[in-house]
């Protein structure tokens, strides 16, 4: 239905300004009819929140992951390249580059919701050829002179919620943006730390290195001089000095692995390496924090790859009440008024004023399935998503119960790894002094020579693994958690 009023003659609006009112008025009343709107339910993603993690012996939630959870490891040096690594990570500032641009496409979608006007001007002035006009009549002015000077407003009647679900699923994507920062920023404090623990490493094993070439010379120098005294055969020589070089030759990977992970500490600070100095120190002078998993139920809140994925799917499904809102009529309002004259002096009097005001209606009838196309693959989409939700929560959980087995497998491996370690320094300083006093078996000397330079280099390695499967059930619990606000507060 198409309504359209013109004026006639100068009484029936004295203003540009009635214009407006009346067209306000018609948006306003259109605002609220808008207010009927189709949207489809979030999907119920059917996943079974089991009660307590497998791993999780304790079941309680005593201590929660705090906020800043590296500060438990007690190395200032670790905390500072974390708050450093925070505010200048390039990868961090991209995920806030792109908040903005979706915070920009949601004012974008936004504005389908609001009445668009424009303001417009124009002077003409026209001849007509040979001084006659169009109908033959005699053109006794030669120039026509027309000025116009009008506003014209436009709007849609979101009556069956396209464009409002088409705005919700933008908010809902700019939501899933922030928390995908905050995912890369989980990730990047990951990163920090596992290249900072394994710096700290790289320095013990080199360190052990070093120590165990010193033994294993001083091993060689002992061989050599039962040599020069008979007692001991060039082989003994020759098996003691390849366990020299094969010592030697352990400490250019050990410097290049130390090497490569402060250049990757720099990159993660957005640093060039030449300006990055990491003292590290020993893993020995590190602490671990006491920290317990929570109940499954609080990971959905926590995770941000969860809310990710949450704020994801809400997206589609908005875009599914936006994409079935396209099978029903369009309701477009459009209002135009303003002044037109033939004399520039004449313009602004109420004799020169117009209006125009008018309402449509469309309504697909055959569009050669696009819009049931549309909508089917809003559907699809919808229904990837859901699936990718239901994933990512099912994959939280493994990633919990994995982080929590490995803690206490690597603490038990630590701990027998230092019995190791405890009864091969014993062997080794026994078939040493055997060795001072002519009695030991070289055989047995360079066995337990090369088992305790192994057992040292292994212990290492299994603290790094221990340090590092606390950082890994940091990020599967989804870094630090608020306090909890629900208790009641305890008067000082």
């Amino acid at each position: 239905m198409l309504a359209q009023r013109k004026q006639q003659g100068g009484g029936a609006i004295t203003s540009i300004r009635d214009v407006v009112a009346r067209a306000g008025m018609t948006f306003a009343m259109a605002g609220l009819l808008s207010g009927c709107i189709l949207k489809a339910d979030l999907p119920d993603p059917a996943l079974d929140i089991p009660g307590a993690y497998k791993a999780d012996r304790n079941n309680n939630a005593d201590a929660p992951p705090s906020l800043d959870w590296w500060r438990g490891f007690k190395s200032p040096e670790l905390t500072a390249l974390m708050e450093e690594g925070q505010r200048v990570n390039l990868d961090v500032a991209a995920a806030a580059a792109r908040i903005f641009q979706a915070d920009a496409l949601a004012r974008t979608a936004g504005a389908a919701l609001l009445p668009s006007a424009g303001l417009n001007g124009s002077g003409t002035r026209s001849r007509s050829p040979s001084g006659f006009l169009n109908n033959g009549a005699v053109n006794n002015r030669g120039e026509i002179s027309t000025y116009v000077a009008s506003l014209n407003a436009s709007y849609e009647i979101d009556f069956w919620g396209k464009n409002r679900d088409a705005l919700l699923a933008a908010q809902e994507t700019a939501n899933a943006n922030r928390f995908a920062r905050d995912t890369v920023v989980l990730s990047t404090l990951a990163s920090i730390a596992n290249a900072y623990f394994t710096v700290l490493s790289a320095q013990d094993r080199l360190r052990t290195a070093n120590e165990n070439v010193a033994s294993a010379q001083r091993i060689y120098d002992a061989i050599k001089a039962r040599l020069n005294a008979g007692t001991n055969s060039d082989l003994d020589l020759a098996q003691q000095e390849s366990v020299l070089a094969q010592q030697r030759a352990s400490i250019p990977p050990l410097r290049q692995a130390l090497n490569l992970n402060i250049n990757t500490l720099a990159t993660l600070v957005a640093r060039p390496p030449e300006s990055v100095r990491i003292t590290g120190g020993s893993m020995r002078r590190l602490s671990v924090p006491r920290i317990t998993p929570g109940l499954p139920s609080e990971l959905l809140t926590q995770r941000p790859d969860i809310r990710q994925q949450e704020a994801t799917l809400a997206s589609a499904t908005a875009n599914v009440g936006s994409a079935r809102a396209q099978f029903f009529p369009t309701i477009q309002l459009t209002a135009q008024g303003g002044y037109q004259s033939a004399a520039l002096a004449a313009l602004f009097t109420p004799q020169s004023a117009f209006f125009n005001l008018a309402a449509g209606l469309t309504q697909p009838i055959f569009d050669g399935g696009r819009i049931q196309a549309n909508f089917d693959l809003t559907k699809a989409q919808q229904e990837e998503l859901l699936q990718t939700y239901r994933k990512t929560v099912i994959s939280a959980f493994a990633d919990v119960d994995n982080a929590l087995d490995a803690i206490r497998q690597t603490t038990d491996r630590l701990r027998l790894q230092r019995v190791v370690v405890s009864a091969s320094r014993r062997a080794f300083e026994l078939s040493e002094k055997q060795l001072q006093a002519g009695t030991a078996d070289i055989v047995t000397v360079l066995n337990t020579e090369l088992t305790l330079f192994q057992a040292q280099d292994a212990l290492w390695q299994d603290q790094l693994a221990w340090l590092q499967a606390y950082v890994s059930l940091f990020q599967a619990l989804g870094g630090g958690w608020m306090p909890n606000t629900t208790e009641p507060a305890h008067a000082l």
